[in-house]
């Protein structure tokens, strides 16, 4: 399995980060410029990744104020989990951490390490500029 992952600090409270995070609807101002054709509810996302593929995404388990998990809702080119974690550091700052986990063969390794990382490290960005 290989694990993909960074992190930020947010100067919003844990109960906000979680709430703009549980929501897929929000997950579309957190993505780059090759993503389009971006549907979604709040709990299912479908968007293609330009020159590669279209994903469909859906939240199988959310635990409050904790972590949000989804999971392909259609077949994937490969297993995949993404994860949202929050934790509260103080009542005014939040830990917003953003895992990918995929099951990726050697080659697919190669392929698509480096974009994934910089994927994750997009959305982190992203997301404390949309909330910060």
């Amino acid at each position: 399995m290989t694990v993909i992952q960074n992190h930020t600090v947010i100067n919003k409270a844990v109960s906000e980060v979680y709430s703009f995070l549980a929501d897929l609807n929000n997950h579309e101002q957190l993505m780059p410029d090759n993503i389009y054709n971006w549907t979604s509810t709040s709990d299912e996302a479908q968007f293609t990744i330009k020159n590669m593929a279209k994903l469909s995404l859906k939240i199988n388990q959310r635990v409050e104020n904790k972590e949000i998990v989804c999971v392909p809702s259609e077949e994937a080119p490969f297993e995949v989990k993404l994860f949202w974690q929050v934790e509260e550091i103080s009542p005014s700052d939040t830990k917003a951490t953003f895992v990918i986990e995929a099951q990726l063969n050697m080659m697919m390794k190669m392929m698509a390490s480096g974009p994934l990382q910089k994927l994750v490290d997009y959305q982190i960005a992203r997301v404390k500029e949309v909330l910060g």
